[in-house]
């Protein structure tokens, strides 16, 4: 570890200096006025712990397990494309250390190296993130490779019938970062309107506006695996996804990255949860910034967070290494809150380990 790098924010200020201007953008920014962005992160600063004293904290085992996988932490890989952009060795090292680190690592459709190169870099146990084209046999096929290749999940992004507005990335006129999945099958070239961003012309030409709840079930159809939605804001919605017999739901708003103004990840999760009333597992992504933000997503249901930008801070900072060093210092956190708020494993982390703003109010009332 580098000395001086004490949490994971300074991870970003090394990228921002690794990175060129359009790459950082593009990784940091979010949608039109950016607030959902911000949020992501604030909210999780508004909800405070309640910890307890005098237990037994000599020992803390901060492992779980999501669909039968046993993971290290409740921390997983979120799925975030071109991450050659970021570091040569792109996925393949960001495979590599989420292995070392005894979590899994979902891989994005977007990735700059192959389903089967990040398969063939390290044994792991890896999901694969999947969004449904208009042409749905390209979808198909990309789904059979990755469960060819021993991917366990997948994890399919509901929430972009077109992609977001992101100023950033219409200033920089961004550029659809080579998607290796997609050689042969899509061509990543499209005409960026009024000199805009490329990215944002390809995935209109190309991403499904017509998707609904009934191509979950096509996506069923196609593999053996699980199948977990990924975009959930509403309690509605996650009524819906175990309707049509999803396995789990990921509680996220893009990272701020789609539709603005919508309510911070962590601050709906809660209701998402008691929505499925346990019949799938909840997770969480957005402005996971700390261990105590993990603990408190866990305490509010959630099985295991996702965490996306970081990852990618650490990559272009330090490379394989880097997001290592993200990873152990989120465990480090996350072990140190557990001990501090008296809770010696994971499932001893309860609702009443926190409260929220809607539970301050309740008690004023």
């Amino acid at each position: 570890m580098e000395i001086g790098l004490t949490n994971v924010r300074e991870f970003e200020e090394l990228a921002r200096k690794a990175l060129p201007k359009m790459f950082y953008d593009y990784f940091r920014g979010g949608a039109e006025d950016e607030f959902t962005l911000r949020e992501n992160v604030e909210a999780f600063q508004r909800i405070r712990l309640n910890p307890r004293v005098l237990l037994d904290v000599s020992s803390i085992n901060m492992s779980t397990s999501l669909l039968g996988f046993k993971l290290s932490s409740p921390i997983l890989v979120a799925p975030t494309g071109g991450h050659k952009l970021a570091h040569p060795e792109g996925e393949a090292a960001t495979a590599r250390a989420a292995a070392a680190c005894n979590t899994i690592m979902v891989l994005s459709f977007s990735s700059n190296c192959t389903i089967e190169e990040v398969a063939s870099s390290c044994n792991a146990i890896r999901f694969f993130q999947l969004y449904v084209y208009k042409r749905r046999d390209v979808s198909a096929k990309l789904v059979q490779r990755a469960e060819s290749c021993g991917f366990k999940a997948i994890v399919v992004t509901v929430d972009t019938p077109r992609i977001g507005r992101r100023e950033a990335d219409i200033k920089n006129k961004m550029e659809a970062p080579k998607i290796s999945n997609l050689e042969g099958l899509l061509s990543v070239d499209a005409n960026a309107q009024d000199g805009g961003s490329n990215l944002e012309a390809f995935a209109n030409e190309t991403l499904d506006p017509s998707l609904s709840w009934k191509d979950i079930g096509w996506v069923k159809s196609i593999t053996k695996l699980p199948i977990l939605i990924k975009g959930v804001l509403t309690a509605e919605d996650a009524r819906k996804a175990v309707e049509v017999g999803v396995s789990g739901i990921v509680v996220s708003n893009h990272g701020g990255r789609q539709l603005d103004y919508v309510p911070a990840s962590i601050s709906v999760l809660e209701e998402v949860v008691q929505a499925v009333s346990g019949a799938v597992p909840v997770l969480v992504d957005g402005g996971v910034r700390r261990g105590s933000d993990i603990f408190k997503a866990i305490a509010l249901g959630a099985k295991a967070v996702m965490v996306g930008r970081p990852i990618i801070y650490g990559l272009a900072a330090k490379g394989e290494l880097g997001v290592r060093n993200v990873i152990g210092i989120l465990k480090n956190e996350l072990e140190h809150t557990m001990a501090l708020a008296g809770c010696p494993t994971v499932q001893d982390i309860t609702r009443s380990h926190v409260q929220t703003p809607a539970d301050r109010l309740r008690s004023l009332i």
